[in-house]
């Protein structure tokens, strides 16, 4: 008993020790964080003060911080601009194909790779694997090719075919499908249940938070892309918003009307933010599972 006493002794002087040590530190990390999240804000802080800036006052000031007349005149034309409405539809006509195939491809291949023995199981996973190392610019003078030979250019399945299906979803995907228990697949087949039955009643709902985030991180690629929908649109009506909005903000003489840029590139941020916002409890969840096996 006496050990016992002494034990709890010093823990509680331990205790009494830590205490002040970290009421310091907390306050201190707090600290930093915020100074990081507000380093990390000052970027999309000038770009909505200079979305409220005419284009005279931008190329006067261009490092002011603060808009010395307020105005919306970015905005209006930016929705007045012709084709802005067609460029909208295409992104999110694309950015739905994308969502979709991802959510579909990157489930069935993430479950098979991880819950089912084939032939050549591993060998598919280190395709996988070999196609995250890949960069795009190294594969999309063969893509444009295919694309072109399949008479899918100047069109938004052109656009959206070579994102169905990325291999970071796989892989999010398969290692989130690791953390499931077998034993609970394994109930299923004993009851009789497919792998199709499994594989929509059982696996998918458990698997909402890689969902989650294999719809943000495919909607931000294919929302934000650039270079493959300048590349394939070869008019007008297959641009998509970025692509619109870099092809329509020259001003007079060929100077870059960058008011009306700053105010595309907050509408083109919107729709990533609120699905964030939407869906981050799901994404952080999907990525913290992502690790567990």
């Amino acid at each position: 008993m006496t050990a016992l006493a002494a034990l709890r002794n010093a823990a509680t002087l331990t205790d009494r020790v830590a205490a002040p040590r970290r009421s310091v530190a907390r306050p201190l990390l707090y600290g930093a964080l915020v100074l990081c999240a507000l380093l990390t804000m000052l970027p999309f802080f000038w770009v909505i003060s200079g979305s409220l800036r005419s284009l005279e006052e931008i190329r006067s000031d261009p490092g002011a911080w603060l808009p010395q007349h307020l105005t919306f005149d970015n905005f209006l034309r930016l929705f007045k601009t012709e084709g802005f409405g067609r460029f909208m539809v295409n992104s999110v006509v694309i950015a739905a194909i994308v969502v979709a195939g991802n959510i579909v491809a990157a489930s069935a291949a993430g479950y098979a790779l991880a819950k089912l023995d084939f032939a050549g199981k591993k060998l598919a996973f280190g395709a996988v694997m070999a196609a995250l190392m890949v960069p795009f610019t190294a594969v999309f003078v063969t893509q444009f090719v295919i694309t072109v030979d399949l008479g899918l250019a100047d069109s938004l399945t052109g656009i959206a075919l070579p994102g169905v299906a990325m291999p970071l979803s796989v892989f999010i995907m398969r290692q989130y499908a690791m953390s499931i228990p077998d034993e609970l697949l394994e109930a299923a087949r004993i009851d009789g249940a497919g792998e199709f039955r499994i594989f929509f009643r059982i696996f998918l709902p458990l698997a909402g938070p890689a969902v989650a985030t294999i719809t943000i991180m495919s909607f931000l690629a294919s929302w934000n892309n650039f270079i493959w929908p300048l590349i394939v649109a070869q008019s007008m009506s297959s641009y998509t918003l970025p692509v619109g909005l870099a092809a329509t903000s020259q001003a007079a003489a060929h100077v870059t009307d960058y008011g009306l840029m700053l105010a595309g590139a907050i509408v083109v941020m919107l729709p990533v933010l609120l699905l964030f916002l939407f869906l981050q409890r799901y994404f952080v969840q999907g990525i913290s599972g992502t690790g567990m096996r």
